[in-house]
């Protein structure tokens, strides 16, 4: 398996490649995506498997993943779709961002991520190694939610989410599926 994950400097701009496991420990900047699929004011979530390396157990968007030595990144997109949630669909990049989390000493996110949003009405089959549950949740319920325990939600979700939500209900993002 293809574990060597784009490695980018503050334009965004591939700078070289490196494993998944070495980009988190020594917290170098990275290229990643995070896909967010919404549906009639309703946004679907998913709460990462508590075994994950990190950010178990938390809410967080559809799926997430970086791009990978070989594949373009909407490639990786529709590829992790795919693996995370057993389906693909149209999906638009909207915006970008950059962001550092550091979950122990040796344990660094320090991402270029690339959001995207699509819409989705047909069956999903839930990766149980990816995520331990997936919910439809309305825009207002997810905002008192973020706003109330944002401890429950992984820190790119708690960053982007509300720029998301925003984007589509003020119009400045028309997505389609």
């Amino acid at each position: 398996m293809n574990n060597q994950i784009a490695l980018v400097d503050l334009d965004d701009q591939i700078i070289g490649y490196e494993t998944k496991a070495e980009v988190h420990r020594k917290g170098l900047l990275h290229r990643a995506f995070s896909v967010f699929i919404v549906k009639d004011g309703k946004m679907l979530i998913q709460m990462r498997n508590p075994d994950k390396y990190h950010s178990g157990g938390l809410w967080s968007n559809t799926c997430c993943s970086h791009q990978r030595l070989g594949e373009a990144l909407f490639e990786s997109v529709h590829r992790r779709m795919e693996e995370e949630m057993g389906f693909d669909c149209c999906v638009k990049e909207l915006f970008s961002f950059v962001y550092r989390t550091q979950f122990r000493e040796d344990l660094i996110e320090f991402e270029y991520d690339h959001v995207f949003a699509g819409t989705y009405d047909g069956e999903i089959a839930l990766n149980p190694e990816e995520a331990s549950a997936i919910r439809w949740v309305s825009f207002g319920d997810l905002k008192e939610e973020l706003r109330r325990t944002p401890e429950k939600f992984s820190s790119w979700f708690i960053i982007c989410a509300p720029r998301v939500m925003h984007m589509i209900e003020d119009g400045s993002a028309v997505i389609s599926g």
